[in-house]
């Protein structure tokens, strides 16, 4: 079976950046789905069904010839039970992260692999729980105004200045960056690819 090439149906830097640090060159294509269109409460689901749908919007741009396998991913945050994507505007931000501050949180991210040679399709979820330092109220001034967790599902990134506020992960480190990469070997394995594959792959 060839490998197909690996396209990411996702603008995220962050995920882009995790497929080329393990080996994989990813052809990007930002898939435009409007996720207002979904209104689900349970966190699982609504991460597995967003990133299905990105990913279903992105593969339209292909068909079976083209040999392309297509990843779909979306994360959120649950607080106490809440759901949190990206904040709104910099209030929402200060009162999500008066919230996290010494509490512990559970970052799910959806991964959608559509198989366009096989007509297959896999849907998982990546779970980790996440626990937040204590921070004082000028210390989350000072985070919010760095502009970095306005853009990130949870209100922080933990590759960048976030890292320093979280005290410790039980799951998947790669996870909660937006693409985990065991479930990623997972899915490819259950596709019949190895992930090795990949890394003679430059698209």
């Amino acid at each position: 079976m060839s490998v197909p090439k690996l396209v990411l149906a996702s603008a995220s830097p962050a995920r882009k950046r995790l497929l080329q640090n393990a080996g994989i060159e990813p052809v990007v294509r930002h898939s435009d789905f409007d996720e207002s269109q979904i209104q689900l409460t349970d966190p699982l689901t609504l991460v597995e069904t967003l990133a299905l749908h990105k990913a279903q919007t992105v593969a339209t741009q292909f068909n079976t010839t083209n040999n392309a396998l297509i990843l779909g991913c979306d994360s959120v945050l649950s607080i106490n039970g809440e759901i949190h994507g990206k904040p709104a505007n910099l209030e929402e931000a200060i009162a999500r992260w008066q919230q996290m501050r010494g509490n512990q949180g559970i970052l799910y991210t959806g991964h959608a692999l559509i198989d366009l040679s096989q007509n297959k399709t896999l849907v998982k979820c990546g779970i980790t729980k996440v626990y937040f330092t204590q921070l004082s109220d000028q210390a989350i001034a000072a985070y919010i105004a760095t502009g970095e967790p306005l853009n990130c599902a949870g209100c922080f990134a933990l590759e960048g200045k976030g890292g320093l506020f979280v005290e410790k992960l039980e799951g998947c480190h790669s996870n909660v960056i937006g693409l985990s990469l065991p479930l990623l070997h997972q899915m490819l394995q259950e596709l019949g690819y190895e992930i090795t594959d990949f890394w003679q792959i430059v698209n």
